[in-house]
């Protein structure tokens, strides 16, 4: 429980655990940052690192000095990238020897034959719009590659959605997040950047589910 509280806090308080960390290591908070950055994309089993409110708080502090912001951007955005690729190929290497016996328990040919078909006609607009949501841009990368999807199609719109996250959130981050009525109230806004796609994420998946009932209805 200890754990559990220590690490509620830290998302919820990046920006003063942040600022510690650069008074007291300087330079090398680059590199921790492009750690959690790159684990959080790239590594399935870590969903739970706080990318949107980091790259926030990063732009915060490039804004009144503290961090140079073309080298946040620039070093974030190849970990963001890097991450999303060593993902998908976890995902393209694991799917066909997971799968590799067709009348296996966790084989189902029809249900990976539409996932391939899903991303290869709709994961460009998945992996951009996963960027912004907590834990789905941990797995959508992971869910490509499982479902085979082409890697240069997959490193257009990777690349595409890296930009748009990393480099959006920081300059919003840079121009609005000295304000104080934003320092005041970053909690807040950091609970709202958890809940809020969360949120819409289950709204899709509850709409999704019962058309597909309504569809096996009629």
């Amino acid at each position: 429980m200890e754990l559990i509280s220590l690490a509620i806090d830290f998302i919820l308080h990046v920006d003063k655990y942040l600022e510690s960390f650069v008074q007291a290591y300087g330079m090398w908070v680059y590199a921790l940052l492009f750690a959690v950055i790159f684990i959080e994309t790239g590594v399935v089993v870590m969903p739970f690192l706080p990318g949107d409110s980091l790259l926030f708080v990063v732009g915060a502090m490039c804004g009144v000095g503290l961090m140079s912001y073309p080298l946040a951007v620039g070093l974030l955005l190849a970990a963001a990238i890097l991450g999303n690729q060593c993902n998908y190929t976890i995902g393209h290497w694991v799917g066909p020897r997971v799968f590799q016996w067709e009348d296996s328990r966790w084989f189902n040919r029809k249900a990976f034959d539409s996932a391939h078909n899903f991303y290869e006609k709709y994961g460009g607009i998945t992996i951009i719009a996963a960027r912004f949501m907590p834990f789905l841009r941990t797995f959508a990368p992971f869910v490509a590659g499982v479902a085979q999807m082409s890697r240069a199609r997959f490193t257009f719109y990777d690349v595409t959605g890296g930009v748009l996250w990393v480099g959006g959130i920081i300059t919003v981050g840079y121009f609005f997040g000295n304000i104080p009525w934003v320092k005041l109230h970053l909690d807040k806004i950091i609970w709202a950047m958890i809940l809020i796609p969360g949120l819409v994420v289950m709204w899709g998946a509850w709409r999704s589910r019962r058309n597909a009932k309504q569809a096996r209805a009629a």
